[in-house]
């Protein structure tokens, strides 16, 4: 996933507002205790960041590929 692929799902997923909010604020521990943004900041892997942010508001794996996006590979 590209950090746009990534944008992307978050705004489709979670809308505009709300993901501002969500990438911003909520602390994500499965990600060292930093926000969404700020994982994203110190390069960790968009694919990564974003099953964490999934997993932390409790998106259904069949969601979790992102809206418009291929569904991952097993």
């Amino acid at each position: 996933m590209r950090v746009s692929e990534f944008w992307l799902a978050v705004e489709q997923e979670f809308g505009e507002g709300y993901g501002a909010v969500v990438t911003h604020d909520v602390v994500l521990e499965a990600l060292g205790a930093r926000s969404a943004a700020d994982a994203l900041a110190v390069g960790i892997d968009a694919r990564t960041v974003w099953e964490a942010l999934c997993e932390s508001q409790d998106i259904p794996p069949s969601r979790r590929h992102g809206k418009g996006l291929a569904a991952p590979k097993d």
